[in-house]
């Protein structure tokens, strides 16, 4: 008798090896898988300007490692300057200093594209904010008076549009596959049923997104589906009842091994943790 409806690896043409580079850029759940392909001995690169969860950030972010001379959003606020496009961190007094930050780390981005890597893009949230100043969607809020936004959710059409141009824009630029995931961290402050609005949105546009797309070239992992309908309890949820449990996290991450490394890869993956984790004992005199 089975009392769960377990979530399967399924066969797909994308594969990651141990000599694989991976781009991950998203929501805060792209640091859970990110890290855990550190510690597996893989070499990645995620988020290095903090979380975008809406797919017109994302697009944004990519958009700008792509460009060299497109210039990041800069709004004056309460710290000086803001990066309204990315993490609370960028910002401050110098606009000069700042932007030289930003381009520091979207040269991470640049890099680890030159090397074909394979990205994961963790789709957050369908709801976004309008800077109603500059009429900009923003990735960050940065602490500004909430009046300074208008807050809506994406329609199918317009995420659809989004997740296929980032798709596209990094196939283009050398990624040897593109993975979508939905992060299963439910966003309680929409609500019960605008958290259910939003992760719908983001599954159907990431579905028609991948339409007509080599299933070589770019797929579809289930992280969301795999808490949501799989795990199905809280007691796989931290104790905010948002975010994943480490178990919880460790069996997607399993999965996602499972579904897309080889044996040999999963058996390589296996030994650099156990020597990551053999270099973190400390002997007890």
């Amino acid at each position: 008798m089975r009392f769960r409806t377990e979530i399967e690896p399924v066969s797909t043409g994308i594969r990651i090896d141990a000599t694989t580079p991976v781009l991950l850029l998203g929501s805060c759940f792209t640091d859970e898988v990110g890290s855990r392909l550190d510690t597996d001995g893989f070499r990645t690169v995620h988020n290095p300007l903090g979380p975008l969860y809406n797919p017109c950030s994302i697009h944004r972010c990519i958009s700008l490692a792509l460009d060299q001379y497109a210039e990041p959003m800069l709004a004056e606020g309460p710290r000086g300057f803001h990066a309204l496009d990315f993490a609370s961190r960028y910002s401050g007094d110098n606009a000069t200093v700042l932007l030289a930050a930003i381009r520091t780390d979207l040269d991470k981005i640049r890099n680890i594209l030159a090397q074909s890597p394979v990205a994961i893009l963790t789709l957050g949230s369908a709801y976004v904010f309008r800077h109603l100043a500059t009429e900009r969607i923003v990735g960050n809020c940065h602490k500004f008076p909430s009046d300074c936004f208008e807050r809506r959710l994406l329609d199918i059409d317009e995420a659809t549009r989004k997740i296929k141009s980032s798709v596209g824009a990094l196939i283009g630029a050398g990624c040897r596959a593109v993975i979508l995931t939905v992060s299963p961290i439910r966003h309680l402050a929409d609500g019960l049923h605008g958290n259910t609005l939003s992760k719908a949105t983001l599954q159907l546009a990431a579905e028609k997104a991948l339409a007509g797309i080599p299933d070589t070239q770019a797929g579809y992992f289930p992280s969301y589906e795999i808490l949501m309908d799989d795990l199905r309890d809280y007691r796989f949820y931290a104790p905010d009842m948002k975010h994943p449990s480490e178990t919880a996290v460790d069996y997607i991450y399993s999965i996602f091994s499972e579904t897309y490394f080889s044996k040999a890869t999963r058996a390589a993956a296996i030994e650099a943790r156990r020597r990551h984790l053999a270099s973190l004992h400390r002997s007890i005199l």
